[in-house]
């Protein structure tokens, strides 16, 4: 059936930003080179950074033709609790 994968990854993806704390996404690395960008998270995975993967973002914003595309890593920031 067409677009159920695209619907399920949506639903999927709904389903996990439900379950984290209030919390903020801080921008690690934006960059244009889709090389710099997979080097930058193969890195991130090898040195251990993180607590959890699920609290890492990667973005993909395509411009078509005006621009070239943009690759964003970014880190979940749970709030301070008070």
């Amino acid at each position: 059936m067409p677009g159920q994968h695209k619907r399920k990854r949506r639903q999927e993806a709904d389903r996990r930003s439900r379950e984290l704390p209030p919390g903020r996404w801080e921008p690690l690395l934006t960059t244009e080179g889709q090389a710099e960008f997979r080097a930058y998270v193969r890195r991130l995975y090898a040195e251990g950074r993180m607590a959890d993967p699920e609290h890492l973002r990667m973005d993909t914003f395509s411009r078509r033709l005006e621009r070239p595309t943009v690759y964003r890593v970014s880190l979940f920031m749970p709030e301070p609790s008070a």
